[in-house]
């Protein structure tokens, strides 16, 4: 089987979204889809796996709908007219509150994981390989979409690439020769790696240790805290880190570390007790100078969901926050590969990592 690479997900776009899916379904594809249902707008919301961008045919229509108790709605449309309905008179989310689903499509059906949990069978009416096209409308705020293939071994793509719902804005790049910051060293180049995207499990830590496994579901839709896990094949150039999830109301500080051995080679830590982003770096129990200075107001919001992209470059390390590049920090630690383990903990809820 030939390499592929996996498609970059889709960070905060904006509602009502559509969105191409690379190469179109195919078995195995797995496609998350998470955010907020809102609490003040509508009281239904609908994701569509469907033919190009005009919505007259749509494979899968998963429909969940708050009136009359709670229920969703399956059904597929072809040439403009719907099929016959599957209900599940069920409703697995609550408006107000963070969801995230997990769509698997395999040769016979779409399996439904709603917060790790297999939730409806809906078997194909059409064949999947026709669907390139993801939409989803409604009373939702998206955090994230992402793709994963566990039957490939997918490397993860310049930050660049990513097709964020809006531009991220990077500093321009000087022309010419760059100046390399004292001490530094060119990194290898990157290794052909998998990606391992870790949903919420059933052994707090174990990570999808196989590509040609589905993951494993934990029964509920947080992640243990503090989560800590391997970064396989360590730090690279062009490796990218993505975390997801929600501030907890009254939060007074969480951390992101990047660890090599003992070191801590880069601290994140949002701080609302003193409304800063803090990073530095621990060396032997020590650590360094903070770095503080932002180019905008604190991104990260009590009660509120986040989305953190780190993504590895030769000098520095960028950071995205919500879609929007926030800051960079420039490698006090050297031996990238030896920076193999990644620690979370603090006061929020986690709902995706991909390392």
């Amino acid at each position: 089987m030939a390499f592929s690479c996996s498609q970059a997900p889709y960070l905060n776009p904006a509602v009502p979204f559509s969105g191409t899916i690379q190469g179109g379904l195919q078995d195995g594809l797995q496609i998350t889809v998470n955010g907020t249902v809102l609490s003040s707008s509508g009281s239904r919301f609908a994701v569509d796996f469907q033919t190009g961008f005009s919505g007259n045919d749509i494979a899968f229509h998963f429909n969940p709908r708050f009136e009359d108790g709670g229920y969703v709605v399956c059904n597929t449309r072809q040439k403009r007219r719907w099929g016959p309905e599957e209900r599940k008179m069920h409703m697995p989310l609550q408006k107000g509150m963070p969801f995230d689903l997990c769509f698997l499509v395999q040769s016979s059906d779409f399996k439904v994981m709603v917060n790790g949990s297999l939730f409806v069978q809906y078997f194909h009416r059409v064949p999947f390989h026709r669907v390139d096209t993801i939409s989803v409308n409604g009373a939702v705020q998206l955090s994230y979409i992402s793709f994963q293939n566990p039957r490939t071994v997918p490397v993860q793509p310049a930050f660049s690439m990513v097709p964020f719902s809006q531009p991220v804005c990077f500093p321009p790049r000087p022309r010419g020769r760059r100046q390399k910051p004292p001490g530094v060293r060119p990194a290898n180049p990157a290794p052909i790696t998998q990606t391992v995207i870790h949903t919420v499990q059933s052994v707090p830590g174990q990570m999808f240790s196989t590509p040609a496994l589905p993951p494993v579901m934990y029964p509920h839709p947080a992640y243990p805290m503090p989560f800590v896990t391997t970064i396989p094949g360590g730090l690279y150039p062009s490796k990218s880190i993505i975390l997801s999830g929600t501030v907890l109301p009254s939060a007074q500080r969480f951390h992101i570390n990047l660890c090599s051995g003992s070191h801590i080679a880069f601290h994140l830590n949002p701080r609302f007790d003193e409304n800063a982003v803090v990073r530095n770096t621990q060396i032997n129990n020590c650590w360094g100078s903070e770095e503080r200075s932002l180019p905008r107001k604190m991104p990260f919001v009590r009660g509120q969901s986040f989305s953190v992209w780190i993504l590895c470059d030769t000098h520095c390390l960028k950071v995205a926050v919500d879609g929007q590049h926030l800051f960079e920090y420039y490698h006090r630690l050297r031996n990238l590969p030896a920076i193999n383990k990644l620690e979370v903990g603090g006061d929020i809820q986690l709902t995706h990592v991909q390392t």
